[in-house]
């Protein structure tokens, strides 16, 4: 059998898993959208919202740990970065093109460079970030220094890229204790980045962020640490727990992962200003106990029925609304830096309209682009499509 043109078959998945990325996703855009008037880290309503990215990443090792671990035999590292690009890619560029559309809408006080950037520079940086090679803050366009300034949230993407490199090359091979130390060596990273102990001399800038992992969207030295600390332990966490296998059963598991999740990702800033460091610990605490934990419960509970569906629709919809709603974010920022004295009313109604948009929008993106253009990559990819 050739490694290299058989489409090795999907495994079952966990519903559970699916219905959790679902409600994380669905916390970021309202986390996002409310940013826009709380833009210190310290009054943000759903404060912990960004943490999201950091269980995203748990869910993934555990998932690519699964899904791939016992394969190697019968499938190459081409396959797997094919299998990887079918999966990740054709939304990153949907969600790159979608914020190129809407990309001079946000032009105003907000972000005056939009209106000196001329549309072939756009579209250059339009094509650039199709490559998922991170843009240096040299080429920004917007103003906030993304890695695509499109599109930002792609920035996880790229370090989701770097991971699955990473676990294909390397990390796939180590024994269960080596993966085991590694993790642990990652989590003094994270440790250290959470109570802000600048080990490389980076975290000087960091201000408003410190004693946060707030951070990994710019190509600087600074924002690169913070992206790495951000992966490496949250996604090999996920990928030991998929070897150890030690899973835990509760019933209505969902929804005790779902109301864990959610008390997370919404709670208040911790300390304030004078005791900064107690909100280090509570994030270190969140990503080294409390979502490998999570992941443990939900991956070995069960769920059938309306539940199941249910988790199903959450799963689908969760990555397609993660990497195609900030684009509306940019333009809800410009409306409300030039609207600043409309009515409550009108932001209300604005934010809620933008929430309701971001759904319908990464709902059509699924189900009229992602799953046909996915389908029609895997003929063209794979001479041997293999049955279920």
């Amino acid at each position: 059998m050739d490694k290299n043109s058989t489409y090795l078959a999907s495994k079952p998945r966990y519903e559970i898993l699916d219905g959790l990325r679902g409600v994380a996703a669905l916390i970021v855009v309202a986390y996002h959208l409310f940013e826009t008037y709380y833009p210190d880290p310290a009054e943000q309503v759903l404060n912990h919202g960004y943490l999201a990215v950091d269980f995203f990443f748990v869910l993934s090792g555990f998932v690519i740990g699964y899904a791939y671990d016992d394969r190697w035999n019968r499938m190459s590292i081409g396959n797997f970065f094919k299998r990887r690009l079918i999966r990740l890619h054709p939304m990153v560029i949907f969600g790159t093109v979608f914020g190129a559309l809407l990309f001079y809408f946000a032009s105003g006080a907000a972000f005056p460079i939009i209106g000196k950037t001329p549309w072939w520079l756009m579209l250059l940086m339009m094509l650039w970030a199709f490559t998922m090679i991170p843009i240096p803050t040299s080429m920004d366009i917007r103003g906030w220094a993304e890695t695509n300034p499109l599109n930002g949230p792609a920035w996880s993407l790229q370090w989701e890229y770097v991971a699955n490199i990473l676990y294909a090359l390397f990390i796939r091979r180590f024994s269960k204790k080596v993966l085991a130390i590694f993790v642990g060596c990652s989590a003094l990273l994270t440790l250290s980045l959470c109570l802000n102990i600048d080990l490389f001399g980076l975290l000087k800038v960091r201000e408003d962020n410190a004693y946060t992992v707030i951070g990994g969207w710019s190509l600087t030295p600074d924002q690169i640490q913070i992206g790495l600390t951000r992966l490496l332990y949250p996604f090999f966490a996920g990928l030991l727990i998929s070897r150890i296998h030690k899973l835990i059963s509760v019933r209505a598991g969902f929804w005790w992962c779902s109301l864990l999740i959610v008390v997370i990702l919404v709670m208040p800033r911790i300390g304030g200003t004078s005791h900064m460091w107690l909100n280090g610990l509570y994030e270190a605490v969140c990503i080294i106990l409390f979502f490998p934990f999570i992941v443990s419960l939900g991956a070995g509970s069960k769920i059938t029925g309306r539940s199941a569906k249910f988790c199903n629709k959450l799963g689908q919809l969760s990555y397609p609304l993660y990497i195609t709603h900030y684009p509306l974010v940019y333009f809800q920022v410009s409306w409300v830096e030039n609207h600043q004295h409309a009515p409550l009313f009108m932001h209300i109604a604005v934010g809620i309209s933008l929430f309701i948009l971001a759904i319908s929008v990464a709902w059509a993106a699924l189900k009229l682009y992602d799953l046909p253009v996915r389908a029609w990559l895997k003929t063209k990819l794979f001479s041997t499509i293999a049955k279920s």
